[in-house]
């Protein structure tokens, strides 16, 4: 199979041998990493790499190299606690989930938290305020923002454009002699003339290992009919982990001719969200299966593909037979291959598309009747597909029908625009209306926003699918956990627990003898805390306490107290 390099690719294989030593480590333990540069993330690729804090935080975090910290992030999701280091080179090294700054970095943003009353921060630096060395301590690693265990995340950008690049091209100290593992293979017919084994829905293949290659289990020749496209489904793995990774680079040929491939080491946040036509999404949202597609949809504009004009689509002629080979390789050039055989077998097979309309890609799509209008801006799609719509009565949590608009299998790239007309609606209600996203196997529903006006519900949406209006009138719920009697249980902070069923927490206020105390908020333990601050508290006395927690829609629930301390 020939070989597919574009000149970026180059450049950032040339770049990365001729820098691979200008950063140091930014943990001094062995870089073991739980995550990969342009892993598939839910609706994004991963933007850095994941390292390893031996399962805990406040590790000793360093700058790679010398430059200054042009950027520091709070945020209760996200990359949570996160420094931006801007070096000489042009680059930038990014540290997120971060569990404390250095003490001058600290104290600097706590005074920003409290002159802007806000736990929340975005503070872009002057280059002269926090100049750092290669090797200085600026952190200790954490578990903040949305964090799913203790780890660092480590970004390299290019600091002009802000794309985030491959820390793997830089030569870090990672071992990786493990080659992509693949699992199974999707073929998906592209057309309503096609099929795959005279079926018209996708139909996925076993693989097995053998001969120093995969191949099929049982190494079937697939009948196929028609525009054709093939995904994979694959994980890469680092050596002395078992965690998940992504893979670098792929190459799909057919009848020894190249086909289609990409390499992804570079992108933009911009681009980012085209991972949901880089993949199968249908199968990602029924089977929690990530398919990479070989194949690009008209509507994905993600600059990493190369074709040969084909897009990548497959379609044999009648008794054909067509030889599949597809080639995947890590960060470390470690490969993997599989091959398999199709032969053109032409059939006509009925597809339900009756009363259905026909949504494009590439033009503005709306519908409407007396009770929902649905709107999907020009690029919001990635392909055409016939919508499908329906409703149904609803029980009495809600103040609409169900509107099945569509399913929530077709992913949006762009927000569409729904509203659903609301059954009487009382006017004391009208502030307290909400968009509902129902589950459509569990019946849960979580809240998609949306303003009432003239007996309509508007939201802006990413996802298709089941949609009600309700209401949400109940407060907040805030549970103490270190103070009971008006006395503490803990003698430096002060901790509640925060919930809201449906709506969602908008805003948090404490204050402390009338005055704004900072709270820090952890959505994961749904926990806020305040450590004591005697520079702007005084202690040693009697406080008053109040805390109001107010959610989307504007329920306030409010806890008052006093305490010696």
């Amino acid at each position: 199979m020939r070989i597919f390099f574009t000149p970026l690719f180059l450049f950032l294989v040339l770049f990365g041998v001729a820098q691979q030593r200008y950063y140091s480590d930014p943990v001094k333990i062995p870089l073991l990493l739980s995550g990969s540069f342009a892993e598939l993330r839910s609706n994004h690729f991963h933007s850095g790499i994941d390292i390893k804090t031996q399962g805990t935080t406040g590790l000793s975090v360093y700058a790679v190299a010398d430059g200054y910290i042009s950027r520091i992030a709070v945020s209760p999701t996200g990359y949570g606690h996160a420094l931006y280091i801007n070096h000489p080179n042009g680059t930038t090294s990014v540290y997120g989930h971060l569990n404390e700054f250095g003490p001058e970095i600290a104290k600097y943003v706590k005074d920003k938290q409290y002159e802007k009353h806000s736990f929340r921060v975005d503070l872009s630096i002057p280059s002269y305020l926090f100049p750092v060395k290669q090797n200085e301590e600026i952190a200790k690693s954490g578990n903040s923002g949305s964090s799913g265990g203790p780890h660092l995340h480590f970004e390299i950008r290019d600091t002009k454009t802000e794309e985030p690049l491959n820390p793997l091209n830089f030569g870090f100290p990672v071992k990786d002699n493990i080659a992509p593992k693949i699992f199974s293979v999707l073929l998906v017919p592209l057309s309503d003339s096609s099929h795959v084994a005279y079926s018209v829905t996708p139909k996925s293949y076993p693989v097995v290992f053998y001969d120093g290659k995969y191949h099929l289990k049982n190494n079937p020749t697939i009948l196929v009919w028609g525009k054709i496209g093939i995904a994979i489904q694959t994980n890469d793995y680092y050596n002395d982990t078992y965690n998940k990774c992504g893979i670098n680079l792929l190459r799909m040929s057919y009848n020894n001719e190249d086909q289609f491939s990409f390499t992804l080491n570079r992108f933009s946040f911009n681009d980012t969200r085209y991972i949901n036509s880089h993949i199968v999404y249908n199968a990602y949202i029924t089977e929690k299966r990530r398919y990479i597609k070989t194949w690009l949809e008209p509507g994905n504009k993600l600059p990493i593909y190369t074709h040969n004009g084909s897009e990548g689509h497959i379609i044999p002629e009648n008794e054909q037979n067509g030889l599949i080979e597809i080639e995947l390789q890590d960060s470390y050039k470690n490969s993997s291959i599989i091959d398999f055989s199709i032969i053109g077998k032409k059939a006509d097979l009925p597809h339900d598309n009756l009363n259905k309309v026909t949504f494009s890609y590439d033009k503005f799509n709306a519908y409407q009747n007396d009770s929902v209008r649905v709107e999907i801006p020009k690029g919001a799609l990635y392909s055409d597909f016939r919508f499908e719509y329906k409703t149904e009565p609803t029980s009495g949590d809600f103040n609409s029908a169900y509107h099945f608009l569509h399913n929530n299998t077709v992913p949006l790239h762009k927000n569409a625009t729904i509203a659903l007309r609301t059954n009487n609606l009382p006017e004391h209600l009208q502030s307290k209306v909400i968009m509902a996203y129902v589950h459509p196997v569990t019946g849960e529903f979580s809240a998609a926003g949306g303003h009432y006006e003239n007996g309509w519900v508007t939201t802006e949406t990413r996802n298709l699918g089941v949609y009600a209006v309700t209401v949400d009138t109940i407060p907040p719920e805030i549970t103490p956990l270190s103070i009971a009697d008006n006395k503490l249980t803990e003698s430096n902070r002060i901790r509640f627990k925060i919930k809201d069923d449906l709506a969602g927490i908008k805003t948090i206020e404490g204050l402390l003898d009338g005055k704004w105390a900072l709270f820090e908020y952890d959505p994961k333990t749904a926990t806020i805390t305040h450590y004591f601050d005697k520079e702007r508290f005084e202690l040693g006395k009697n406080h008053t306490f109040k805390l109001t927690i107010t959610d989307y829609r504007n329920n306030n629930a409010v806890y008052e107290t006093h305490f010696w301390k």
